[in-house]
């Protein structure tokens, strides 16, 4: 007997996901694939090309079978905060602690087995950023929250310090009503972004993101137009989350504990970054979703800061 969404949605609860939604997939929306086709369209993926794979466009294509998916939501909040020394680096919340990817997945998977396990019909499949699925379309469909101004989803319950997964099922479950939109006129994330990374609202171009560069960007020097903004960051960027205010008032700390930083995460120096050693990287980022970004990678972007202080910028 297939489970109900009741029992679906106790059941995420209990393996510890702070929200549930569950998004019908049929009819399709046409509006999202047209605004992915317009920004790849505008170049504005830089050389994130997995970003074009067709999947994206269309689910089925991902799990033909597909009637429903169950979407998730972890808050990772901590209440650390990066050190305003310009001595130090600042690396991203989301790569404080533990892999997300590792933790997402262990849920996602006894989720998956437990469904599977009520019927031999169903069919389940599950994702945390790691396939062709359009997890934040999905989330907003499922309630879970809604796209912001900045790109990223942002929660009524943790603002937008939350990581995202869903199961794809062929059961036809009864869907949450989609999340309206709450950003009204604020244009903080667009106005603090010292890139210009938000071309429009909605609409971030990652040629110009700092958290792209230093993440994704694998030339061995990072552009003239990004250095002199970096502000310390080595890792990723928190600035658009940080000034927004669904953030400042309703961020609470996760139940999570290997969401609690790394010691060496929160405040390590420029200096020792800038000469990071392959042993010290494969050491410090064994079990951490900065692993991503390569010892070279960690030296340059450490380096550019370290330029940027020694030209006397105050960026």
């Amino acid at each position: 007997m297939n489970p109900t969404v009741t029992e679906i949605k106790a059941k995420a609860q209990e393996l510890g996901f702070h929200q549930v939604g569950i998004a019908a997939i049929a009819p399709p929306d046409p509006a999202p694939v047209a605004a992915l086709q317009q920004w790849l369209a505008q170049g504005y993926h830089a050389q994130m090309d997995w970003m074009t794979n067709p999947k994206r466009q269309d689910i089925r294509q991902v799990m033909p079978e597909v009637q429903s998916a169950i979407c998730v939501a972890l808050n990772y909040y901590t209440e650390h905060q990066h050190p305003q020394d310009p001595a130090y680096a600042k690396i991203s919340r989301y790569g404080w602690g533990r892999d997300y990817h590792k933790i997402l997945h262990k849920k996602l998977k006894t989720l998956t087995l437990w469904l599977q396990g009520h019927n031999p019909e169903v069919q389940a499949r599950y994702y945390a950023d790691t396939g062709p699925v359009s997890d934040k379309v999905l989330a907003q469909r499922a309630g879970i929250g809604w796209i912001a101004k900045n790109g990223n989803v942002i929660s009524r319950q943790y603002g937008s310090w939350i990581f995202l997964g869903e199961v794809l099922t062929n059961l036809p479950l009864t869907p949450d009503s989609p999340h309206t939109s709450h950003c009204g006129t604020c244009t903080r994330c667009i106005q603090a972004c010292p890139t210009g990374a938000i071309a429009q609202p909605f609409v971030v171009d990652a040629n110009r993101c700092i958290a792209y560069h230093t993440i994704e960007n694998r030339a061995e020097t990072l552009p003239d137009s990004i250095q002199p903004h970096l502000s310390g960051w080595v890792a990723g960027c928190d600035i658009c989350q940080e000034v927004c205010p669904w953030n400042q008032r309703f961020a609470q700390p996760t139940d999570v504990g290997e969401f609690q930083p790394y010691p060496e995460n929160v405040s390590p120096t420029l200096a020792e970054l800038a000469d990071i050693s392959e042993e010290e990287w494969d050491r410090r980022f064994r079990a951490s979703a900065l692993r991503r970004i390569k010892p070279e990678m960690w030296r340059r972007n450490a380096r550019a800061n370290l330029e940027r202080i020694k030209r006397g910028g105050n960026h």
